[in-house]
């Protein structure tokens, strides 16, 4: 069940990467799936926090109580200023924060390196009852590490076997995927980053390796493509978000998040104590 009657698809099923999967053939400036507008778009956001914050704090009443048997891993991929942090902000932020591991994986540390790419991501883990969101992740290492050739083609190749099977014995321990990538128009992001120059109040978030990183923007959207195609699978399916319009990529990314955690079908757990016992011994006191 979706959100919104403005959903006239779930998420979850438009936004999936399938079969036949074409990074090209998205646009980043579309709404797939959803009929509204920005304005719809907001009201929208607001009320589908309302759903999520339930959900989720059902979800986290099992942890605490002991009795939560499975958890949600949003993990968000995209180039630089496509919005990864607004989504943590205003999607993720709407829940309680007590029920929420953030993970932000940055350049690898030299404890991290003497260890498996996966060694730092899997100590990451949510446990049950929690709700995990990986700003970047362990795709940094088929990402930035084949267009940059951090590692040989064959390490590349090993790598992605290696997140098939990750993600797999994860999925069957209950953790529930939601891999996203945020799909940004290499126009829009040339305007974010002009954005953060012009504005005294962004100019901390601008770093002039981005503008490294977007000279090899036609090997990055490759290097995406490849690690789509090798590691969407029915346990960790891929979830490609337009991210030209911020409120849709918000709205969007709440959508699959809600999914996956209806999906839990998260119950309130029942107490282990007598209700009406405490009833009396309070109204007693």
């Amino acid at each position: 069940m979706t959100t919104s009657a403005r959903w006239r698809t779930a998420a979850s099923e438009v936004l999936r990467a399938g079969a036949g999967f074409a990074l090209a053939d998205v646009d980043p400036d579309s709404t797939p799936g959803y009929t509204g507008r920005k304005r719809d778009g907001v009201d929208d956001l607001a009320e589908g926090a309302t759903r999520l914050g339930e959900l989720q704090e059902r979800l986290f009443a099992q942890s605490v109580a002991g009795t939560a048997e499975g958890s949600v891993l949003l993990l968000l991929q995209a180039m630089d200023t496509a919005g990864k942090g607004g989504v943590v902000r205003h999607v993720v932020g709407a829940v309680d924060p007590q029920g929420v591991e953030l993970a932000a994986f940055k350049k690898p540390t030299e404890e991290e390196l003497a260890h498996d790419f996966l060694w730092r991501v899997e100590r990451r883990l949510p446990e049950p009852g929690r709700i995990g969101v990986f700003d970047r992740s362990h795709y940094e290492d088929v990402l930035i590490g084949r267009v940059r050739a951090l590692a040989p083609p064959e390490e590349i190749q090993r790598r992605y076997g290696a997140i098939e099977e990750f993600e797999a014995d994860a999925a069957a321990r209950g953790i529930r995927w939601v891999k996203v990538m945020l799909h940004l128009s290499r126009e829009e992001q040339r305007k974010r980053l002009a954005d953060r120059l012009d504005r005294p109040d962004k100019q901390w978030k601008y770093n002039p390796g981005d503008v490294d990183e977007r000279e090899r923007w036609d090997d990055y959207m490759a290097a995406y493509q490849v690690a789509i195609e090798r590691t969407s699978s029915e346990a960790a399916p891929w979830h490609v978000v337009p991210a030209d319009r911020k409120w849709y990529a918000r709205l969007a990314v709440q959508e699959l998040l809600a999914e996956a955690l209806a999906g839990l079908n998260p119950t309130w757990p029942a107490p282990d104590y007598d209700v009406e016992r405490e009833k009396a011994r309070l109204a007693a006191t």
